[in-house]
């Protein structure tokens, strides 16, 4: 059982090196001449090998000892991992692990004795010697799997107390209890093999953007002001009375100034901040790879991104194909619901329409009695095996909360006669058609809703992700996560009618987006029919990047703020006025680092690929932060808490 528990832990160390053979010898690339912009195939250029072990203590890591070092001696520092009955520890490091043998003689026994009271993840330096295992005690999975190291001192550096939890892979720990001991939860190997691939990712864009493509890395101040639209803003106060800084949400305006400055490549990886309360799977600061060009267009910026994922892709995740397939906004809704479509599954919503246009049912020709009604269906593949009774009950419950649709089931049993409250009020020739409008087959189940077009594709394009969830649950794979699908989604409209009002309109992504050149006439007449020249980067059904070209037009610009918005375009004065000083064709686009390593190592959460998270809520458990601030130490920002009564009085007591 230890054997096999090292060789677990022994192939995830391997995996987080990447680049590490079962020796210290590394393989590296040839160099590679500089290629223009932007090269069909990117290829990295060679770089030494890295000295792990330079200004350390040790000579060698835990996981690089092989039998080229038999005979040698060593020194190692690392976490003791295990102790087996007095007779060896297993050392770890963030390389990997070591099996070091505990000296049984009697002149030794003062090292045995304190090994053996040692308690697990106490730190220590061992010397010793490498010395090949016995016969049949090999284990070929470890990377150091055929040698130990006698040891012959061993230093004490710091005893361990008792953990609130076991450091070990196989213990499950709340997510919470994770955050709450986050200086624990980072040695499991799965965070650093995380925390290591998004570095190496992170070092190739860099790479790739300064050193291949001159790209300039430049840092914008954390400190600004509000900014109109978007994401509420974190509020930072300053000493003059009623004045107040902002956290960016991104750095949007100062690289459009970038540009207007004449730096024509911008780079940065950014830190950005939005105020969003307790959204699932966000996170209040983030990171994004931030990136603006003079002089380019939206094919241009597309081809450049392309190249940066593909050479900054992890090599053990397979290659990616370029270029990325596109898609409209418009398709993206029709087919699939959403705006961010995961392509790795089947299940498109087909309209139906047509075969019902002269239906006898009435709510499906009251539904296409309107102008914009419509009928469709979403078609599961043998659900009739997988989607059960109380599965079609949830699902028609959540169609009803979530967009006030209804829903009506077709069920071709496998004997393929039809179950469906609208089976005996079809016509043959409504069923005929409607079979090969969607390829219904025996043992599908078709999901059909009725009503306006848009309502009735988001409800579609939510309960197809809803089925993909049921049958997964069910051993039904859908969504193969080895799979990595790269999208474009492009021509989304440039505004949208606002929230929780009858009348005005809003930027679908920031007021500073350009519209589509085909439909800049339509801004003056109607604006809410103008396409933008907005592209999403979807993977897997995850949107991990946004760009748009810019405005850099200061009149265009104004009009839109004033007319279009209703914004004061008195708060982007300097925008304004640096757009009207020559300011150049540019754009750019923004991936969040976060969710794109997230995806690549297959991560369930963005906070698995962060070194100090925040929780759902937006706290650190760590530190308890955010946390109380006294009156006296509020006095200088000229700051009041107004306190609800029942916290007043908690912290009066405290």
């Amino acid at each position: 059982m230890a054997m096999r528990g090292l060789s677990l832990l022994g192939r995830v160390f391997l995996r987080s090196v990447g680049l590490r053979t079962i020796c210290s010898s590394r393989l590296t690339e040839q160099a590679q001449p500089r290629q223009s912009f932007p090269p069909s195939r990117p290829l990295r250029a060679a770089r030494p090998a890295p000295d792990l072990n330079s200004f350390a203590f040790r000579t060698h890591t835990c996981g690089e000892l092989c039998t080229a070092h038999i005979g040698q001696e060593v020194r190692l520092c690392g976490w003791v991992q295990y102790q087996r009955q007095g007779v060896f520890i297993v050392l770890r490091d963030f390389d990997g692990l070591t099996q070091i043998v505990i000296p049984q003689e009697k002149s030794t026994a003062h090292l045995k004795k304190i090994l053996c009271e040692l308690t697990l993840e106490s730190v220590i330096t061992v010397t010793g010697t490498v010395i090949s295992r016995p016969p049949g005690q090999a284990n070929l999975e470890m990377p150091t799997g055929k040698i130990e190291v006698q040891m012959q001192h061993v230093e004490i550096l710091n005893r361990c107390r008792k953990l609130p939890f076991e450091t070990k892979e196989l213990v499950k720990k709340s997510e919470a209890l994770r955050m709450q001991h986050r200086y624990l939860d980072l040695r499991s190997s799965q965070m650093q093999y995380s925390l290591r691939l998004r570095s190496q990712m992170v070092m190739r864009m860099r790479e790739y953007l300064c050193n291949l493509h001159g790209f300039v890395d430049v840092e914008t101040p954390t400190l600004f002001k509000k900014t109109p639209g978007g994401a509420k803003e974190f509020v930072v106060p300053s000493r003059e009375p009623g004045k107040f800084y902002c956290l960016p949400q991104s750095p949007q305006q100062f690289k459009q100034l970038l540009m207007v400055g004449g730096l024509d490549r911008y780079f940065q990886v950014a830190r950005c901040y939005r105020d969003e309360g307790s959204k699932p799977d966000r996170q209040p600061e983030f990171t994004q790879i931030d990136i603006e060009m003079s002089f380019v267009d939206q094919a241009r910026i597309q081809k450049l991104i392309e190249g940066l994922i593909q050479y900054s892709w992890p090599e053990e995740k397979g290659d990616i194909e370029t270029p990325f397939p596109s898609m409209t906004y418009a398709e993206a809704m029709d087919s699939y619901g959403v705006d961010k479509p995961d392509t790795r599954f089947g299940m498109k919503i087909v309209d139906v329409s047509e075969v019902f246009r002269n239906t006898e049912i009435s709510f499906l020709r009251d539904a296409l009695s309107h102008p914009c009604g419509a009928v469709q269906v979403i078609s599961v593949t043998d659900g009739a095996e997988y989607l059960k009774k109380k599965d079609l009950e949830n699902l028609t419950k959540l169609a009803k909360v979530q967009f006030n649709q209804g829903l009506t089931f077709v069920v071709v049993q496998p004997d393929g006669t039809w179950k469906s409250a609208i089976g005996k009020f079809l016509a043959d020739m409504e069923k005929s058609q409607l079979c090969h409008a969607t390829n219904l087959q025996q043992g599908d189940v078709l999901i059909l809703t009725a009503g306006d077009r848009t309502i009735a594709n988001r409800a579609l394009g939510k309960l197809r992700l809803e089925c993909a969830d049921i049958l997964e649950s069910k051993g039904v794979i859908l969504r193969d996560p080895r799979i990595f699908n790269f999208l474009w989604i492009v021509d989304f409209p440039l505004f949208q009618p606002k929230e929780n009002s009858t009348e005005g309109f809003e930027s679908v992504h920031h007021p500073f987006t350009a519209p589509h050149a085909d439909d800049t006439h339509l801004i003056y007449t109607e604006p809410g029919k103008v396409r933008s020249q907005h592209y999403d980067l979807v993977l897997n059904g995850n949107e991990i990047g946004g760009g748009s070209i810019r405005i850099h037009n200061m009149e265009l610009q104004d009009y839109i703020l004033e007319t279009i918005l209703k914004e004061d375009s008195g708060l982007l004065s300097h925008l304004l006025e640096a757009l009207d000083s020559g300011a150049p064709p540019h754009g750019g686009i923004a991936l969040g680092l976060d969710r794109l390593i997230a995806l690549t190592v297959g991560a369930s959460s963005i906070r698995d690929v962060i070194a100090f998270p925040k929780s759902f809520k937006g706290r650190d458990l760590m530190s308890n932060a955010p946390d109380y601030v006294s009156p006296e130490e509020l006095n200088p920002y000229h700051i009041q808490i107004n306190w609800p009564a029942e916290i007043h009085e908690g912290t009066t007591k405290s």
